[in-house]
């Protein structure tokens, strides 16, 4: 049998724009972050997409964007389930921390032994998680809304069955479209919207 995931990153946070980490901390979205937010959401309403199950990281920031893509998308906010499992990378002592500090990408094991995470901790947390979600037998269409390198090293971990490739510095609000094989467990994404913002640059 084949799903759907609509896997998704949160809209612009104060973090963002002032390029400081946040992976397990938190911080707010902007006033841009929830337009973004409501602009992705009219990718689902524009195209008629009814996700059966609602879900997000247990970070604020995560959690806001999903409410605001679907009040814009169907006009009210579907019940909907926090998971630590879809958490950002924890970056450890350097969360908060401004991100010039960091290494270039892929991080690998830099941040563990700051009591961070690895890479391959992410990626075996991402994929335990989104296989779980997506194995259930009630969930068939489901939106998730997660972060930008835990999206980045999920994406990563499937490119040989991807259909489409990821390219780094995933936009705030963009959104993966992925299928899921349940026979062999697999995940390949066959599409990528980002939003066009441009006209809330213009106002």
């Amino acid at each position: 049998m084949k799903k759907t995931l609509y896997l998704m990153r949160h809209g612009q946070t104060l973090f963002n724009v002032q390029k400081k980490n946040q992976g397990w901390c938190d911080s707010p979205l902007t006033d841009l972050g929830h337009a973004q937010a409501r602009i992705a959401g009219r990718f689902f309403r524009d195209n008629a997409i009814h996700p059966d199950h609602f879900f997000c990281s247990t970070s604020e920031r995560a959690s806001d964007t999903l409410e605001d893509v679907c009040q814009e998308a169907f006009g009210e906010i579907p019940p909907y389930v926090r998971t630590r499992g879809l958490k950002e990378w924890n970056f450890g002592a350097f969360e908060g921390k401004d991100s010039f500090l960091n290494p270039k990408p892929p991080f690998g094991d830099f941040f563990v032994p700051y009591g961070g995470d690895s890479e391959k901790d992410l990626i075996d947390r991402m994929n335990t998680t989104l296989s779980s979600l997506m194995d259930d037998p009630e969930n068939h269409i489901v939106l998730a809304v997660s972060h930008g390198a835990a999206c980045a090293n999920f994406l990563r971990s499937w490119k040989e069955t991807n259909v489409v490739q990821y390219h780094p510095g995933i936009k705030n609000c963009s959104v993966f479209t992925i299928v899921y094989d349940t026979e062999t467990r697999t995940f390949s994404c066959i599409d990528i919207f980002e939003p066009d913002f441009s006209e809330l640059v213009a106002s």
